[in-house]
């Protein structure tokens, strides 16, 4: 698969060797940045795959950049320097790799496939935690219709589930809401 890359380094000579290292290797660079601030609205506006970020840069720093960025794409660091403080920087920054400068395509291509991978899945689990999120909503307001239907109604608790069940089956997931929170302000007015 032919990922979309953006390119975030401040040195031209260093930036344009990655760039023809990231073609030949059969990427696609969609835009390349001189410095964090811009790497930022470049990433916005193309949405790639990977933003691979200098740390040191004008403006912005990479770091600071990867902070801005981190829900849009995967991040990949790509420095000279190795000091703890940076790598943990970098980590709690969002950064999913980082590769320390000189490098070969060898020691950079698994970096990319691995932070592409791993943003893809944090993905698909915040898609499923929302999933999640909203079914729990949706029993929530279920359990509190039918605890409304057994007060009104004078219901056992299988009953006031049935009926609430069968409204349901009537009514798609926003008719559903609205029942369930016009329910609940009545119960509060007036049970």
């Amino acid at each position: 698969m032919s990922y979309r890359i953006v390119v975030a380094e401040d040195e031209a000579l260093i930036r344009m060797d990655l760039i023809e290292m990231l073609v030949g290797a059969g990427y696609q660079v969609v835009a390349e940045a001189t410095n964090g601030a811009e790497a930022v609205e470049l990433v916005k506006s193309h949405q790639p795959d990977l933003a691979i970020l200098d740390v040191k840069m004008p403006v912005l720093d990479g770091i600071s950049a990867a902070e801005q960025i981190q829900g849009v794409c995967a991040v990949l660091i790509l420095t000279a320097f190795s000091q703890k403080e940076l790598i943990e920087r970098a980590s709690e920054a969002g950064a999913m790799a980082y590769v320390v400068k000189p490098f070969t395509l060898s020691e950079l291509q698994p970096s990319i496939e691995i932070a592409i991978a791993r943003h893809r899945q944090m993905k698909a689990l915040e898609t499923e935690v929302r999933d999640i999120h909203e079914r729990l909503e949706t029993r929530k307001l279920i359990d509190r219709a039918k605890g409304i239907l057994m007060g009104a109604l004078n219901l056992s608790e299988p009953e006031a589930f049935k009926e609430t069940i069968e409204f349901l089956a009537m009514c798609n997931q926003e008719q559903f809401d609205e029942y369930a929170i016009g329910a609940w302000k009545f119960a509060r007015e007036f049970i």
